[in-house]
C-alpha cells in the first residue's frame, strides 16, 4: 500500500507538470494567432508586443482627422468673416458714392441757380421766374410799366395821403400794395415782407391776375 501510494504521488506531480506545459503552449499559440502574418518562430512575448503597437497607429489617424475637421471649421469661420467684411465694405462704398452723387447734384443745381442783380431790372426778372413757376401771368413790360407809375422803382415808397392811408393801411412798395392784400396774395417761396421787392411784385401780380386776368391788363390805379 505504501509503495503504490508513493507511485501515485509521483504520477500526480508529472501530470501537473504536463498540464502546466500544455497551458503555457496554448497561451503562446493564442498570442501568435493575434499577430497579422506572424511566423511560428516568434515567441509569445514578442507577439504581444507587436499587438500593443497596433493601437497607437489607429489613434494617430483619429487625431489627424479631428485636427483636419477643426482646421476646416476654422476656415469656414474665416471665410464667412471675410465675406461679411467684403459685403460691409461694398455697402459703405455704395453709400459713399450715393452721398457724393447727391452732393454733386446739389452743387450743379446751385451752380445753375441764376443770380439776379439787386436793382429794378434784377427784381423784375426774379419776380418773373417765381411767377412762371407758380403759374402767375405777366410780362416784363407789364410789370415795369406799372412799377414806374406806382413808385418810380422805389421799394421803400409809401403813400401817406390816399384813402388807404387814411384808413390805416397805406400803399407800400414797388407796386403800392396794402398790407391786407399782400397777406392774402403773398406767394410762398418769397419772404413775407411787403417791403421786399420781389415779394411785393409777385403778390401784386398774383392779385392783379385774380382780379384783372394779368398785371399786363392794369393801366392805372388798381
Amino acid at each position: 500500500m505504501s509503495s503504490a501510494s508513493g507511485h501515485g504521488r509521483r504520477l500526480t506531480r508529472s501530470h501537473r507538470a504536463s498540464i502546466t506545459g500544455v497551458a503555457a503552449l496554448g497561451a503562446a499559440s493564442l498570442a501568435l494567432t493575434l499577430l497579422p502574418g506572424g511566423g511560428a518562430t516568434e515567441t509569445g512575448a514578442h507577439g504581444m508586443a507587436s499587438v500593443a503597437m497596433v493601437a497607437p497607429q489607429g489613434t494617430g489617424q483619429m487625431q489627424a482627422k479631428v485636427v483636419e475637421q477643426h482646421a476646416a471649421a476654422d476656415k469656414r469661420v474665416k471665410d464667412r468673416a471675410a465675406r461679411e467684411k467684403a459685403a460691409a465694405k461694398t455697402k459703405a462704398d455704395a453709400q459713399a458714392k450715393k452721398r457724393a452723387g447727391q452732393k454733386t447734384a446739389a452743387s450743379r443745381t446751385a451752380a445753375r441757380k441764376p443770380v439776379y442783380a439787386n436793382n429794378l431790372n434784377g427784381w423784375i426778372r426774379e419776380a418773373l421766374a417765381v411767377m412762371k413757376a407758380k403759374g402767375i401771368p405777366g410780362s416784363y413790360n407789364g410789370l415795369h410799366r406799372n412799377i414806374m407809375r406806382e413808385s418810380t422803382g422805389n421799394p421803400r415808397a409809401k403813400n401817406g395821403w390816399d384813402i388807404n392811408a387814411r384808413n390805416g393801411t397805406p400803399s407800400i412798395g414797388l407796386l403800392q400794395v396794402i398790407q391786407p392784400t399782400f397777406n392774402a396774395y403773398h406767394v410762398s417761396g418769397t419772404p413775407h415782407d411787403i417791403y421786399h421787392p420781389v415779394s411785393n411784385i409777385v403778390a401784386a401780380a398774383n392779385y392783379a391776375a385774380a382780379r384783372y386776368g394779368s398785371i399786363d391788363n392794369v393801366n392805372g390805379a388798381y
